[in-house]
């Protein structure tokens, strides 16, 4: 590479609000990141500028990142630049046609999901075969940083320790388990899945969205659902149900932190509104048929009504409130509606292949994803462990924390993201073994990574610290992966969000995790063991 300067590019939020609040994050990003390229004699040229009418320096839109693409030299190395949560479509367009190296870079900061942001577009990049390199600093002052960062100004790319990722053996599983993966994926792949979609493709998630034909070869086909028929249906959902699914949720010892500010605070007038999105979304699935359902929420509902999270983790819970169609018939009485939260369809499929493979081994089958929000070093039982801030907006299940529903509170969601208000089924993951996994697509295939490890518990006052570092509103999982470093994780993981489902009793973790693996490749999905 010469010339001895890299542009910089930023991708960011479609919500004005999010811009202006994270644009001095990202200028502070910037900042450092210019001084430790300089310390290698390169410097940096930003491709846009600052918006002054807007506030911000971020590309907002589609059609923005479009046109300052056009004027970008595509034989000169880029550097996209992420301390924020971004869309990764305002920029791919841009980015696939690009000619020259490609170094994404992320700021390892848990105040704004910069990481998550980051990680969504490599998982994007690697979904439309895009080459790119990947980078992420507290500080870019480090030696990994600097090691990667030189490799990448005098070769084009960054070298990273891949030895943890193993090709799944499927001889390795015998007996009964590997019965019940071949009877599940048969039974998947005979029977056929509904998977209901409440508009594809939320804030930018290319990586989210998975190919008809794909998905088909799976036995998995889309019902594309409108969110304004979830919408027209809450309209008809009466009062009094409304208040029985909130009765349920305060009988079972649930709180919720209502105000009287319904701008800043979360008032019992959106926990009702989010009662019925409920009850509307369980009898829209009933409707057509629906074996598990993505809200988008984000775009077009969040200009409606208050948030759907807590609808979502209601709905990966095994024990939920009942609801009823109109004639009084209990609707997927004593199951899970497995819910992928943002619509990801991709952790739409794994959702819902772990929830029944669970229920055949005789175990829990609640699960979620979370973000990979931000992470430390602790020392757990003597030990030095890196533990993961595992984060979502709401949609993990009451199953998973501490007490259960009378661990769990509702805080409304941050008036920056959620204008309409809402609250959060929140909660602190109690402490056991888990099974972590990831589909994605590489090359035009599916893929998936999985791996094992455990939810530590950790002090009160480093959970909260770590809470008011990221989002104290929403539901966390501290998570320690059995042998993958934090840079393992960040170079492999090829998306945002990562799947989680506890091993309870004296199943083994390991052989859960390789029937899990057993029953993807007879679906026809490609497994990696991750550290395992």
């Amino acid at each position: 590479m010469e010339d001895n300067y890299a542009l910089l590019v930023c991708s960011g939020d479609l919500r004005p609000s999010a811009n202006l609040k994270c644009w001095p994050m990202q200028q502070k990003m910037e900042e450092s990141l210019a001084e430790a390229l300089l310390k290698h004699s390169w410097e940096i040229k930003r491709a846009h500028t600052y918006n002054e009418e807007k506030g911000h320096g971020f590309i907002d839109y589609q059609h923005v990142g479009v046109k300052i693409f056009r004027e970008i030299d595509k034989t000169k190395p880029l550097i996209v630049a992420e301390s924020v949560w971004q869309y990764s479509h305002h920029v791919l367009a841009g980015l696939i046609s690009h000619q020259a190296p490609i170094l994404v870079v992320a700021n390892w900061d848990g105040t704004y999901p910069g990481l998550v942001g980051a990680l969504n577009l490599t998982g994007s990049l690697t979904k439309a075969g895009v080459q790119y390199s990947f980078l992420w600093s507290k500080d870019f002052n480090d030696n990994f940083f600097n090691a990667g960062l030189k490799e990448w100004l005098e070769t084009g790319k960054v070298t990273h320790d891949y030895s943890h990722v193993n090709r799944f053996d499927i001889s390795k599983v015998q007996g009964n388990g590997l019965e019940v993966a071949e009877k599940l994926a048969t039974r998947i792949k005979e029977d056929k899945v509904i998977m209901g979609v409440f508009d594809e493709g939320c804030m930018g998630m290319f990586n989210a969205i998975v190919p008809d034909d794909l998905i088909h070869a799976l036995g998995i086909y889309k019902e594309r659902l409108s969110q304004s028929t979830l919408y027209a249906k809450m309209l008809t959902v009466s009062d009094q149900e409304a208040n029985a699914v909130l009765d349920w949720m305060l009988q079972k010892g649930m709180s919720f932190a209502w105000g009287t500010d319904p701008v800043n605070e979360l008032t019992k007038e959106q926990t009702l509104e989010q009662c019925k999105m409920y009850v509307a979304a369980v009898r829209l699935a009933d409707e057509f048929g629906c074996d598990t359902i993505g809200i988008q929420y984000q775009q077009g509902l969040k200009e409606l009504t208050a948030a759907s999270d807590l609808v979502e983790g209601l709905l990966n819970n095994t024990d939920r409130p009942p609801v009823f169609d109109t004639k009084g018939k209990e609707l997927y009485p004593e199951v899970a509606l497995p819910h992928f939260n943002e619509v990801d369809e991709c952790a739409g499929i794994d959702g819902y292949v772990t929830y029944h493979l669970w229920r055949a081994l005789g175990l829990n089958g609640d699960n979620t994803l979370h973000d990979l929000r931000y992470g430390e070093t602790f020392s757990i039982d003597g030990k030095d462990e890196f533990v993961w801030v595992f984060l979502i907006s709401g949609a993990a299940p009451a199953s998973h924390f501490k007490g259960g529903y009378a661990g769990a509170d509702s805080m409304r969601q941050p008036p920056m993201f959620f204008g309409k208000g809402g609250g959060t089924l929140r909660g602190v993951s109690r402490p056991g073994k888990i099974v972590w996994s990831r589909v994605y697509i590489e090359n035009n295939e599916l893929w998936c990574d999985i791996g094992t490890g455990r939810c530590v518990e950790l002090p009160d006052a480093e959970v909260d610290r770590l809470w008011k570092l990221t989002d104290p509103q929403w539901p966390v999982m501290h998570g320690v992966l059995d042998g993958v470093s934090r840079d393992q994780m960040m170079a492999q993981h090829k998306a945002n969000h990562i799947q989680v489902v506890y091993v309870d009793g004296d199943f083994d973790v390991r052989e859960a995790a390789e029937i899990k693996a057993a029953t993807l490749v007879n679906l026809g999905i490609k497994v990696n063991f991750c550290g395992i």
